[in-house]
């Protein structure tokens, strides 16, 4: 390299962000994953015995998706060539792969194709690479935020392993700190800085285990300091330090997998959890129709009839969530969050009607038994309609011996728990005089 050349990389590498700077240069710098890049896991086996295929990385941003690519390139010595999926389309997918296959032809080297932000190609371009993905001509990389098993085309995913990227723990990122602190060349040793071991804690928590996140915040620290040597404390970190941007996509999996933890933390009698996860889905936009209707399925799916006030309270606050909107509504949902999650529960209403529509959808439908038959249209009499019907509140406890349905079945069991209990009591003894009505 000539020293005009090198001057030029130099250019270049300054002007770049620090955590472009950053990235590892080789596999063993890679920070993170170990659950497939760990020794022994999947993936390390793959290099080891080079036999990468095409794969699909799945993870929230930050994670090293981008970073982990360019070092498949580098340790399959593949040629690594990137395209967006936002900005590129089919002609730029075609002269690329075109490319790789003239390349392999030529001279057996195969090309690592990196496709950023994969699912937001069609059907149609997705689709294009399925030959060449097939044939091996090119080693498909695509980087995805949204689950590959509903955004990427089910033979696309087929012919590729998906590995799920995890949050960076806090220290992951600490790692990364404490190396662009220390890193001459590519980091930020040439700047005296004493850093905080609270400061360094607050920017490892605060990141949401995005790395780019983290050195951007110490990057912003470091060259806004007007003094040397540096105090980075806790304060400027905080300073240093973006609101961050909630990952909540309301059609994809944070929604689904927020909802489903909200629904569960409640369910399991957890008021803090559901807070927490009531929280979450707030502030990332998520619509209070859709949380207020899904409370209003729990308190009769969860808490049934152990606590009859739930439904009451979950009713309430839909109305109220209409009534007032944002952000004052988040008060009634926290409220009525609270309420159902210390509430008792009982799903013995959900099952009962679940057991009733399998008996219906499965079994022979039974006939409406005659003496409980309609009666009040011209011509019922004659057929008998309604004969023998004992009025209910004409017996003590307003309690007929009579038969409502037929046969003997019993779908409703409460359970000995809150005002079930009680109702578990009473349904005893009224099922115990309509067995009565019943015996020959």
């Amino acid at each position: 390299m000539s020293l005009f050349d090198a001057s030029e990389e130099a250019n270049r590498l300054k002007a770049q962000p620090l955590a472009a700077r950053m990235r590892p240069a080789r596999l063993d710098e890679f920070v993170g994953q170990e659950h497939f890049l760990g020794e022994g896991k999947l993936l390390r086996r793959l290099l080891k015995a080079d036999r990468l295929g095409s794969v699909i990385f799945y993870g929230p941003p930050g994670t090293g998706k981008t970073t982990l690519a360019r070092l498949l390139a580098s340790e399959t010595r593949s040629r690594f060539r990137q395209l967006s999926a936002v900005a590129s389309g089919v002609k730029e997918l075609r002269e690329i792969l075109t490319d790789a296959c003239d390349c392999l032809s030529a001279t057996g080297q195969k090309t690592l194709l990196f496709i950023d932000e994969i699912h937001r190609f069609n059907k149609a371009q997705q689709d294009v690479l399925l030959p060449d993905v097939e044939q091996g001509i090119v080693v498909l990389t695509g980087a995805t935020t949204e689950n590959p098993f509903f955004a990427i085309n089910s033979p696309l995913v087929s012919r590729s392993r998906v590995f799920q990227f995890e949050p960076l723990s806090t220290d992951h990122i600490k790692t990364l700190l404490r190396r662009a602190l220390a890193d001459n060349q590519r980091g930020l040793g040439d700047y005296e800085i004493h850093m905080h071991d609270d400061a360094l804690e607050f920017l490892a928590e605060v990141s949401d285990g995005d790395a780019r996140r983290a050195l951007s915040a110490l990057e912003i620290g470091v060259l806004s300091a007007d003094i040397s040597p540096i105090e980075f404390t806790r304060r400027l970190a905080e300073e240093s330090v973006q609101r961050k941007a909630i990952q909540y996509d309301r059609a994809g999996d944070a929604h689904y997998d927020s909802i489903s933890a909200l629904i569960k933390s409640i369910r399991g009698s957890d008021p803090d959890a559901a807070i927490y996860w009531l929280a979450r889905m707030l502030e990332g936009g998520e619509d209070v129709r859709f949380l207020a209707r899904r409370l209003v399925i729990l308190a009769s799916e969860d808490v049934g009839n152990a606590d009859p006030a739930a439904l009451r309270v979950a009713v309430s606050a839909a109305q109220a969530c209409e009534l007032v909107g944002l952000p004052e509504c988040q008060l009634t949902l926290a409220q009525a969050v609270t309420y159902l999650a210390c509430a008792p529960k009982s799903n013995a209403a959900t099952l009962a009607i679940m057991e009733a529509r399998q008996d219906v959808r499965e079994n022979r439908l039974l006939p409406v038994p005659v003496h409980l038959r309609d009666r009040h249209y011209p011509g019922a009499k004659r057929l008998g309609h309604g004969e023998g019907y004992q009025y209910a509140h004409d017996h003590p406890d307003a309690v007929a011996s009579q038969d409502y349905l037929g046969v003997q079945r019993e779908y409703y069991r409460p359970v000995d728990r809150g005002f079930e209990r009680e109702l578990a009591e009473r349904l005893e003894a009224i099922r115990t005089r309509l067995r009565q009505s019943r015996k020959p």
